[in-house]
């Protein structure tokens, strides 16, 4: 059934806004690559799963990093599918540093990059200790807006660089994916950490910037209210409020309420039936090794343990000596 906001939209800015070309090239390129095998059922059900995949969000996985951050749906869906494959982390209640969470992350993607790992863990952090251990709905939701905004952010510390410094930061800033887009600007120093900027500045600038981009960014009108509850803030203070933002959460779509994040019943389900069926199989191994084994032949030890006890019924001159069997 098509959504209303697809009757609503030219078929070829519905296209666009959907990324549907970007799906269907690397549907194409999976498909050259592939095709003896997927010559065996056809070009029309690799099609169907593929695109069944990119619904369901397990498209992304052990996918590149490219190919992770290409689309809006492909960050959400990796957001959701770390989530969901290491949700008992939290669960368990264990602490990890910032590099045993980017190894989790390599495992769904092998590539991908410490920067952004490390940028996340700075959110938790506010500091240089990246040997710190984070929960994990800390690290989480830190990780979150660093991901999915990431081009956003490297725009809104350069606007905040530009209002530490005095200048005008109405300028257009044209947003690369490339980590490198602001390497010309000073890093954020301790003295801009701790006297931050006019938050009604602030708000303005990026008011506008949202304005002038059409990149992925906060929905405008939450981020005026995180700004609006303070008179000076830092940049990393605003990173801190827009991560444990309910709005900003429920707006990105790809993770539950921080108090559900450890809450998934249909998961929690599906593990306990994967537990029982482990069980039962162990189970039904150690009976099988305990019986006779075909052409008569037994277990070794069981063997070994009959020979140790003497016969009753036939008595041995010495009770260590037997006899061979036949």
């Amino acid at each position: 059934m098509l959504s209303p906001d697809r009757l609503a939209l030219p078929d070829y800015e519905y296209l666009a806004q959907r990324h549907v070309l970007t799906y269907m090239e690397d549907a194409v390129c999976q498909l050259l690559e592939n095709k003896e095998d997927i010559s065996q059922y056809g070009v029309a059900r690799f099609f169907t799963e593929y695109f069944n995949s990119v619904c369901q969000g397990t498209h992304i996985l052990f996918r590149e990093f490219s190919f992770i951050q290409a689309t809006p749906h492909n960050r959400a869906s990796f957001l959701r599918a770390f989530w969901k494959c290491f949700r008992t982390v939290g669960k368990n209640g264990d602490l990890l540093t910032m590099r045993e969470y980017h190894c989790l992350l390599q495992l769904l993607c092998p590539d991908f990059p410490l920067e952004l790992t490390q940028k996340a863990a700075r959110i938790v952090l506010m500091d240089d200790a990246m040997d710190c251990l984070m929960s994990f709905s800390d690290f989480l939701l830190a990780f979150q807006i660093q991901f999915y905004y990431s081009e956003f952010l490297e725009s809104v510390a350069a606007i905040y660089q530009d209002l530490l410094a005095g200048k005008n930061p109405n300028t257009v800033i044209v947003p690369t994916s490339s980590s490198g887009q602001h390497r010309q600007r000073p890093p954020l120093g301790e003295a801009s950490v701790l006297e931050g900027v006019e938050a009604s500045l602030f708000s303005q600038c990026l008011e506008n910037l949202c304005d002038r981009h059409k990149y992925s960014c906060p929905p405008p009108a939450l981020v005026k209210e995180v700004l609006s509850n303070v008179q000076r803030l830092t940049f990393y203070g605003f990173l801190v409020a827009l991560s444990k933002h309910h709005g900003i959460n429920q707006a990105l779509g790809a993770l539950p309420d921080k108090g559900d994040l450890m809450h998934d019943p249909a998961m929690d389900e599906e593990l306990e039936r994967l537990v029982v069926r482990s069980r039962l199989h162990r189970t039904s191994w150690q009976h099988r090794a305990e019986e006779p084994r075909a052409f008569g032949f037994q277990r070794r030890d069981k063997l070994e343990a009959r020979e140790s006890v003497p016969s009753a019924s036939a008595p041995s001159p010495c009770p260590y000596r037997w006899e061979p069997r036949e």
